[in-house]
């Protein structure tokens, strides 16, 4: 995307990319970051009642669980199959691989940390990718949970990712997680108001 030369155009370009998506992803972003948020603590809330034995605990779970899900109705006001409990799983994962990453931050071990945030970033594109309809469901197969085939595909991808050169901004994404996340790293901008 070129740079706006003045402010004007840049205000442009953003209502333009409104009318374009009628979703206000800066708003939706936060709105998904705060029921990750939620999610921990309907996880915490179960833990803290089994580990001091207070029902009080397990008491309160229902009142968040409903305003979870009052808040994923905002984003996710219709959808079929699975999506729903996919959406809330993808993040839940995206949360928890950040608070990992954290961690391992913390710990002096960068690499490792990049690489989760970078998963985290991923299933966080996962999340708007099915929630936008950019996933084309048909194309997803179901396999057996079959060891021998499962080691196959895992040698597959790996094969397919050492073959792929070193990310070049310049160029165009090419699978499609690249471009769901080229897609949020454009439209989903909690900065812009």
């Amino acid at each position: 995307m070129n740079k706006a030369k003045n402010v004007k155009e840049f205000v442009e370009r953003i209502d333009s990319s409104k009318k374009v998506n009628p979703k206000d992803l800066s708003s939706d972003q936060d709105l998904t970051i705060a029921i990750m948020n939620l999610i921990s603590i309907e996880e915490h809330l179960v833990f803290s009642g089994a580990k001091t034995g207070k029902t009080a605990f397990y008491d309160l779970i229902e009142e968040v669980r409903e305003k979870r899900k009052t808040l994923m109705q905002k984003i996710i006001p219709s959808y079929e199959g699975e999506v729903w409990c996919i959406s809330k799983h993808l993040l839940a994962s995206s949360m928890r691989l950040m608070e990992v990453g954290t961690k391992q931050q913390s710990l002096g071990h960068k690499e490792a940390a990049y690489d989760l945030f970078n998963q985290a970033y991923e299933l966080y594109c996962l999340f708007w990718g099915l929630n936008m309809n950019m996933l084309n469901i048909d194309d997803v197969k179901w396999i057996e949970d079959n060891v021998d085939d499962v080691k196959k595909l895992t040698a597959k991808v790996n094969e397919a990712v050492a073959a792929v050169p070193p990310a070049d901004e310049e160029k165009a994404p090419q699978g499609a997680l690249a471009k769901m996340k080229a897609f949020v790293r454009k439209a989903v901008d909690c900065c812009i108001e």
